[in-house]
């Protein structure tokens, strides 16, 4: 079979002879070419270039043209700050400070923002792969492109002002059946829905503001020939079910989930799954060992039938590119990697961490933990409104983000026992994981807790 072939087999519940292999090879695609992030995203040749090299080095049964969810974003009038090896984020909300819904004119066409570029290159990539690989075009999903426009405000719209949200995600959903039209018509074979944000909110939640639009837009990928593919990153456990009530042909999870336990609910569905090789701890920092036999596990664990084998999300951009291969060498060789590593023991890596003295706090110490605020939208919304909260409270509180793609914040999540990214810890103790609290939520502990210092 061909990866392609591979692919669509498995998308249509389908047996295959393995399971498909797909490397979210987004910025560091750039890394590969000795190209930075800026350049991958905004640079046609340098796009087509690093693609075409996670090609030959992944060997991939399928391949994301590009993974940026600020394409929508930027179109509609939001703000970007560019980094250097990482996807732009958004730096400013349109509808910050007005509920006036956006007009159709400024919907994405063919001709706006970056699409021109993206769109060429996808044609190119058609005609070089696309007859044997399977090509992904990912779009921001309603509800993130939402937040995206609204800012952290719309977490508080969802509890005083239902409709809104409502009709706010109606016009997002127009946005992505535009996107749905150009990138089906470019070529692409698998339509990627991502929408991190999604798994910081409740499953009541998204059945009622979400739910009918996501259900729309796989409704519209079917009706175009192409096949879908819902990607949540986060702690989605709690979403699987309602999201596969939505009717995608796929789900996407990242490392949060427990791939085993969500494959036996979109088994129930007769649903795909992907996922969900840990970005940090492995594909960036880990041996190429650890990789496969990461990979060898997910496949003994979940079966072949309806799984999908991919990184959580986007990959890093300095991800070693020795163990992608790695990867893909395990789901190629998947008997002898397994007898290869019988004996292999993962090296083990102490790293000393202190934790503060929670009990003798002078003022309320605020942590978050994420992936990286400026590279997971979940982890930018989070941490955005703990930023809210530092320019309330200001010396009040203390306010500190820890990254987890830095070693030593791997292991002070270990020790303080983080179990989902993102999450807020006050004083030590978990306030929230995976939901995103509104400004009154977040201000009314803040202030129990200064009331309390005070007595």
């Amino acid at each position: 079979m061909t990866g392609k072939e591979r692919i669509i087999s498995v998308l249509n519940n389908e047996v295959t002879d393995r399971a498909p292999w797909i490397p979210f090879a987004g910025v560091h695609a750039g890394s590969l070419i000795k190209k930075n992030a800026k350049d991958m995203l905004t640079n046609g040749d340098d796009l087509y270039d690093g693609l075409m090299e996670v090609h030959r080095l992944y060997q991939p049964d399928a391949l994301p043209v590009i993974f940026d969810l600020q394409v929508e974003a930027e179109i509609l009038g939001c703000d970007l700050v560019w980094a250097e090896e990482a996807p732009a984020s958004v730096s400013s909300h349109p509808l910050e400070n007005t509920k006036d819904m956006l007009c159709d004119c400024l919907q994405p066409t063919p001709e706006k923002g970056r699409l021109p570029m993206i769109l060429d290159v996808m044609k190119r990539i058609k005609g070089s792969i696309g007859e044997t690989t399977a090509l992904y075009g990912l779009i921001c999903g309603p509800f993130t492109l939402a937040s995206h426009l609204r800012g952290n405000n719309l977490f508080m719209d969802m509890v005083l002002d239902e409709e809104y949200v409502k009709e706010l995600v109606e016009y997002t959903t127009v946005t992505a059946m535009k996107m749905i039209d150009m990138y089906v018509d470019a070529g692409m074979d698998v339509i990627a829905v991502v929408d991190p944000l999604v798994s910081q909110i409740s499953p009541d939640h998204f059945s009622v503001m979400c739910h009918e639009g996501f259900n729309k837009i796989f409704d519209y990928i079917r009706v175009k020939g192409a096949l879908s593919s819902f990607f949540v990153c986060g702690n989605a456990t709690k979403q699987i079910e309602v999201m596969c009530k939505t009717k995608p042909d796929s789900i996407s999870v990242d490392e949060n989930v427990v791939l085993k336990d969500a494959k036996k609910i979109t088994d129930e569905y007769n649903i795909v799954i992907g996922g969900n090789i840990p970005l940090t701890t492995l594909m960036l920092h880990g041996t190429q060992q650890e990789n496969m036999k990461y990979v060898v596990d997910m496949i003994d664990d979940c079966g072949l039938e309806n799984l999908i084998v991919a990184p959580g999300c986007d990959m890093p951009y300095n991800v070693p590119r020795e163990n992608a291969v790695a990867v893909a060498q395990a789901v190629r060789e998947i008997d002898s990697v397994r007898n290869m590593l019988i004996n292999y023991e993962a090296p083990k890596e102490e790293i000393d961490i202190s934790l503060p003295d929670y009990t003798n706090l002078r003022k309320p110490l605020i942590e978050v933990f994420t992936l990286d605020s400026a590279t997971c939208a979940a982890c930018t919304y989070m941490m955005g409104a703990m930023n809210v909260a530092g320019e309330e409270f200001g010396s009040k509180i203390e306010l500190v983000e820890y990254k987890y793609t830095e070693k030593e914040n791997i292991a002070r999540c270990v020790k303080m026992g983080v179990k989902n990214l993102p999450c807020v810890y006050i004083n030590g103790n978990l306030e929230w994981s995976s939901i995103i609290p509104s400004r009154e939520e977040l201000f009314s502990v803040i202030n129990k807790m200064l009331e309390k210092n005070n007595k």
